[in-house]
């Protein structure tokens, strides 16, 4: 149900309000306007006014916009407030239901592996392996347990399967008129932008205005913009405002900045309290052993070692990922997603609250894994590259292992992909598909990986940017379709689909952002 304006204004306010009313940011903005009465310049006469240009002038009142900011970017616009709960996660019922039985079939899959293995979903931990563990923290690579039993709770290629079987069931058989053309996997009837509506989304990547990631931009000399593109992100970063820094990284970040820009973006500073909030969680991983954590370690194990880039931060990837299998307040976002976190009790406690462990949602560890590796590049220090990847798992990462029809949700993205290349490519999508060879076949893994691991880390940096710059996961759909459109004429000559993934299975030479603004303003519309 659609809000007027107003009245959705007036909800959205009071929920920020909440949100913030129980932070710390609260009750440090209070403890400051305390400090601020002993000021000579703050006035009984005129006492309102002064402490708030007190807390303007002390850089109080920037944090508290950039608190709002976050809150108006991690949460959907608010819904009619009689609306069910359910409806806030997912509007569509059916998709509803659809998440509802992957949910399950995963839990499943856990749960028969305990019994195959007799080990339980989660138990303490005995004292002198607490120690253990404790002692080996920075290294727990070095270990070479046998993880030969466990096996990956689902493939890519099963959550695509998932999604190829989705239907909406007010149509039968396909009866909706717009979509009945649509002759990709995706049978699903989403709207999704056009050409013409992504460029003016995305207008800030047009020929015509500077980019990092663009060698030979003929319009600006690239040196030139990049000097000029530092010092504007120098003076983002001293104004110390999230809205301004998401603006910037639309053109890319320079790499000397990055690391602050996007900390200022996500809006997180790594205080005392959010330190201490990650030691209660390596705590937590040291006295409980949960099932995952084989499944984490297995594979770290496999991505890491098989990963020239990413095996030196092995030690960092394990200490990330079994903190975030413990992280109760990652359950706060289910509220908006369309995913709910199946529970597990400690062995011999079932059904007592207290005993409960949330399982992570999402159970491919691996994809998890090459989320948190190219932040290893930005952040060295545990519980700051914690506190990112968790904002980032938060705002975007969560969309593409969960079922729903939010534009950023994977399902939108398969569509919008297959999509553009439908409209734009429709001889190469013709003759792919002819030879059984569906594009998003090939595509998926990429896009639910958000391209980590199959680009260059430098150029998967610059596409996150501007993942961050525009809050929304659309060009890594677009960014697909522009890779087949580069190698279309390749393409063309395959006649199976390994031959078609043998053309497309090295990413790692690729330049993004000229693949983007050749497919997105120089395509014929």
């Amino acid at each position: 149900a659609m809000l007027d304006p107003d009245r959705g204004l007036s909800l959205t306010i009071a929920r920020v309000v909440q949100r913030l009313q129980g932070s710390s940011l609260h009750s440090q903005l209070e403890r400051q306007a305390r400090v601020s009465l002993h000021k000579p310049e703050i006035r009984l006469e005129s006492l309102k006014e002064d402490i708030k240009d007190f807390l303007k002038t002390s850089g109080w009142e920037k944090k508290l916009q950039n608190a709002v900011y976050s809150e108006l970017n991690v949460f959907p616009s608010p819904c009619h407030p009689a609306a069910p709960p359910e409806h806030i996660k997912e509007p569509l019922a059916y998709m509803r239901k659809a998440q509802g039985s992957w949910e399950k079939r995963i839990l499943k899959s856990l749960n028969s592996m305990c019994t195959e293995l007799n080990i339980p979903l989660a138990q303490k931990r005995p004292v002198n392996e607490q120690k253990e563990l404790l002692s080996k923290w920075n290294e727990m690579g070095t270990d070479e347990p046998d993880l030969s039993l466990f096996r990956p709770v689902y493939a890519p290629k099963d959550f695509l399967e998932v999604l190829m079987n989705l239907r909406n069931p007010n149509y039968e058989n396909g009866e909706q008129p717009s979509f009945r053309n649509h002759l990709g996997l995706i049978q699903v009837p989403l709207k999704v932008k056009d050409i013409p509506e992504l460029k003016e989304d995305f207008s800030e990547l047009s020929l015509n205005i500077g980019q990092l990631g663009i060698d030979d931009s003929a319009q600006v000399p690239p040196e030139f913009f990049e000097n000029e593109h530092v010092r504007v992100g120098q003076k983002v970063l001293a104004e110390q405002d999230s809205a301004a820094a998401q603006q910037y990284v639309r053109q890319g970040c320079p790499t000397a900045l990055r690391a602050d820009l996007w900390a200022l973006i996500l809006n997180i500073s790594n205080q005392p309290e959010d330190i201490l909030y990650y030691e209660q969680l390596k705590s937590n991983v040291i006295q409980h052993d949960l099932l995952v954590d084989s499944l984490i370690y297995k594979d770290v194990k496999l991505t890491a070692s098989n990963d020239d880039y990413y095996f030196v931060f092995e030690d960092y990837l394990y200490q990330v990922l079994l903190c975030f299998s413990r992280d109760t307040s990652v359950l706060e976002h289910f509220t908006y997603s369309s995913a709910t976190p199946p529970k597990s009790y400690i062995q011999g406690k079932l059904g007592m609250e207290e005993y409960a462990v949330f399982y992570p949602p999402n159970v491919n560890y691996n994809s998890f894994i090459l989320s948190v590796a190219p932040l290893c590049f930005l952040y060295h220090e545990p519980s700051k590259l914690y506190q990112i990847f968790r904002e980032m798992y938060v705002r975007f990462f969560f969309r593409l292992h969960s079922i729903s029809s939010h534009p950023s949700g994977i399902v939108s993205l398969c569509l919008l992909f297959e999509t553009l290349l439908q409209t734009h490519l429709p001889q190469l999508f013709y003759h792919l598909r002819e030879i059984g060879a569906q594009p998003l076949r090939i595509s998926f893994k990429w896009m639910v990986r958000a391209f980590s691991g199959y680009l260059a880390t430098d150029q998967l940096l610059l596409l996150w940017d501007r993942i961050l710059g525009y809050n929304s996961l659309e060009i890594l759909a677009v960014l697909a379709a522009a890779v087949f459109a580069f190698r279309a004429v390749n393409l063309m000559e395959v006649t199976s689909l390994a031959a078609a993934e043998a053309v497309l299975a090295d990413l790692s030479t690729l330049k993004v952002m000229p693949l983007l603004q050749i497919f997105l303003f120089a395509t014929v519309t």
